[in-house]
């Protein structure tokens, strides 16, 4: 998808006419969200941190899967949190030469990435849980379940402090979504640890592994998608492009038709939208231009590129189709 077909006709008619339209609005309010959320990530990350050195130490003097799991997820979580710590201050960043639409972008794919890693860590935790099944190993119940505890303080911290965020930022919920995994291998880690106090069950430990391994693999795919898709810029989540276009020239006076209408996201909250207008000569350009934005801008789209020409001058199969 690309925004190329708002200008295929200028220079080429004397009568054509194009607008964009930078969403401006609410700057300010996003610049301060996302100075909140940088702050949040930077307090989850140096918790998470802290957290992983005592599973790390825990899970060897312990012997536990379980703990070793949670420790390792930990790693991947200081990684991804320090990745969306990155992105966050890179996102604010202006638009330069090389960057015209500025760096919203890369919060979604330090996102994507996060998605990954937490697919690599599922693959991880099955793997060692497959062996433990096969040959069981000892395991401390004790240290395991009061090291578990102390990790599931500290997840709940950090949960906490991301939860707070931007709830449109892909990044912070992608990070999110870490700490949260890394919750539930907490307390999974805690129910394996008291089963085998109790009990002296051993399997309860690898197959708590197994439980966490699935949650982990389900919020990786949830985040990987949401973010590939933007990234591969699908049409914006919620936005009927094809009922938002069909209903454009009942909108609008002096619109007979839109046509090579595309739509795509640069972040989570910026959706971008091009089309070509076809007038019907009643309406000056730039008042038909004013109001297809602002009727496009109560469908959430910020940034609008319009091309305005008469029916005449479109020679391609796409006109007259509103839909294409």
């Amino acid at each position: 998808m690309s925004n190329t077909h708002a200008h295929h006709h200028h220079g080429d008619h004397a009568h054509d006419h194009g607008h964009e339209h930078g969403g401006g609005h609410g700057h300010h309010d996003h610049d301060h969200a996302a100075h909140a959320s940088h702050r949040r990530l930077l307090g989850a990350l140096l918790v998470t941190v802290a957290a992983m050195v005592i599973g790390v130490v825990g899970g060897l003097i312990s012997g536990s899967l379980a703990l070793i799991a949670d420790a390792g997820h930990m790693l991947a979580d200081g990684g991804s949190l320090g990745l969306a710590l990155l992105a966050s201050r890179q996102a604010l960043l202006p638009a330069d030469a090389g960057h015209s639409y500025g760096h919203a972008r890369k919060p979604v794919l330090a996102a994507f990435v996060n998605g990954m890693l937490l697919l690599l860590v599922s693959g991880w935790i099955t793997f060692e849980a497959v062996g433990r099944l096969l040959h069981p190993q000892p395991v401390d119940g004790e240290t395991m379940t009061l090291v578990a505890v102390v990790g599931l303080i500290a997840n709940i911290i950090a949960l906490a402090l991301l939860h707070g965020g931007d709830k449109d930022d892909l990044n912070r919920r992608g990070a999110a979504a870490h700490v949260l995994s890394d919750l539930l291998g907490s307390v999974a880690a805690i129910i394996a640890g008291v089963v085998i106090l109790t009990t002296g069950w051993l399997m309860a430990d690898p197959l708590l592994s197994f439980l966490a391994a699935g949650l982990v693999l389900r919020i990786g795919l949830r985040i990987s998608r949401e973010s590939a898709h933007i990234l591969l810029e699908g049409t914006p989540r919620g936005l009927d492009l094809q009922g938002v276009a069909a209903a454009l020239p009942k909108e609008v006076a002096g619109l007979v038709d839109v046509h090579h209408v595309h739509a795509w996201s640069l972040s989570q909250r910026q959706k971008m939208m091009t089309l070509h207008a076809v007038p019907d000569g009643s309406v000056p350009a730039d008042a038909l231009i004013a109001a297809i934005r602002a009727a496009l801008g109560r469908h959430g789209v910020s940034h609008v590129t319009v091309q305005v020409e008469a029916a005449t001058d479109c020679s391609d199969p796409d006109c007259g189709h509103p839909h294409a």
